[in-house]
């Protein structure tokens, strides 16, 4: 079977790191005997430049007609005079609204080589830890009403969900929490918001006719701080759009680097949507100094959820996990920097510095010899 795989570099970063994605997943097809096809398509900035438009229709196209969808970052500076609807940010709203992916799966999974990267003192996170963060992606702030007055003193905001938008993200939460340690922790502002509310007593109900999982509340400033006093408390945390792109980003941190989290975007038909969780980083683009290894683990991811090939996406994690026992970093990972490529570094243990490319063909080199 021929699979067809939409990949969108983007901007920034994005083509370098997407390009790393992409050559494992070419190991992955040598190793399996597949055959992947990929469509390169245009978004964000890279769009904005070539046609005047954030989100064109051939690659609205394109994404719907693909198993899946790769896509490495959007957005810079040098759009950011543009008004909301023409910046490069509303491409990345318009492909999961075309897609139908509400559900955002954000793994924060700390590598055990990585401790050292750590923020947090080692205790805390002896052993390491695996955190799952279903956030809702179509629904909330992101996609309510906004505006200005007419005397420009006003702006707003609104957040808006409705019972079947919570529900259905439930949904893959409780199910996530099945498959994992059975635990799933609801993330809101209760105590503050209606829509909160609306949230908690959906939990709620659902959460009666799901005894095999159990269910705990927190409010979302209290989880903020747990992540860093305790991440290792929580399994799955299911919240809405804004909570969900706050709270991941800061557990990306204490994984070591938001360089090592990817993400999958899913509906209930379709094409999935794979992207690492990072940004853009223009400042870096095309230098050869950025860590591709969170495209790389959604690539996996990718593998996974859309493809059903398991075999595929565990070749690819184990490959990165052997390569960073190997001691090879990228310098958002390394212990202390290092003077340059393929220079050791002094830490907890000997390191060697590797750029993108190297990166990604270490990979790549991993996951083939595996088959031997």
């Amino acid at each position: 079977m021929r699979y067809l795989i939409a990949t969108i570099p983007g901007d920034g970063i994005g083509p370098d790191v997407t390009r790393e994605a992409v050559t494992c997943l070419e190991a992955v097809a040598k190793v399996f005997e597949l055959d992947f096809e990929f469509e390169e398509c245009l978004m964000g900035g890279a769009a904005i430049d070539a046609c005047g438009e954030p989100l064109p229709a051939a690659t609205i196209r394109a994404a719907c007609a693909s198993h899946a969808v790769l896509l490495g970052a959007v957005g810079g500076s040098k759009w950011d005079g543009l008004p909301g609807p023409k910046r490069p940010e509303a491409g990345l709203l318009g492909i999961r609204s075309a897609l139908g992916v509400y559900a955002n799966l954000r793994p924060a999974l700390m590598f055990p080589q990585l401790a050292g990267a750590c923020p947090l003192r080692p205790e805390l996170v002896e052993g390491g830890f695996d955190i799952l963060i279903v956030r809702e992606l179509t629904g909330g702030i992101y996609f309510g009403d906004r505006g200005r007055s007419p005397d420009g003193r006003y702006a707003w905001d609104t957040e808006r969900y409705s019972r079947h938008e919570i529900e259905r993200l439930l949904e893959v939460g409780f199910d996530a929490a099945r498959r994992r340690k059975g635990r799933l922790c609801m993330v809101d502002k209760a105590n503050v918001l209606e829509s909160s509310r609306l949230w908690r007593e959906v939990a709620t109900q659902m959460g009666r006719e799901r005894s095999d999982v159990e269910l705990s509340f927190m409010y979302v400033d209290n989880c903020a701080m747990q992540l860093v006093r305790d991440p290792r408390q929580f399994d799955v945390i299911a919240t809405s759009n804004m909570f969900g792109d706050i709270l991941s980003d800061e557990a990306s941190m204490i994984t070591g680097s938001i360089g090592m989290l990817a993400s999958a975007s899913l509906g209930d038909d379709g094409p999935g949507l794979y992207e690492p969780i990072h940004g853009s980083a223009p400042d870096i683009a095309g230098m050869d100094r950025a860590n591709p290894l969170a495209a790389i683990l959604s690539a996996a991811l990718l593998l996974r959820h859309s493809l059903g090939l398991e075999d595929g996406a565990l070749a690819i994690e184990g490959a990165v996990a052997l390569v960073l026992e190997r001691g090879y970093r990228c310098a958002d990972i390394a212990t202390r920097s290092a003077p340059g490529p393929g220079a050791p570094v002094e830490g907890r243990a000997r390191e060697l510095l590797l750029g993108t490319r190297a990166m990604g063909a270490m990979v790549a080199e991993t996951i083939l010899g595996g088959s031997s």
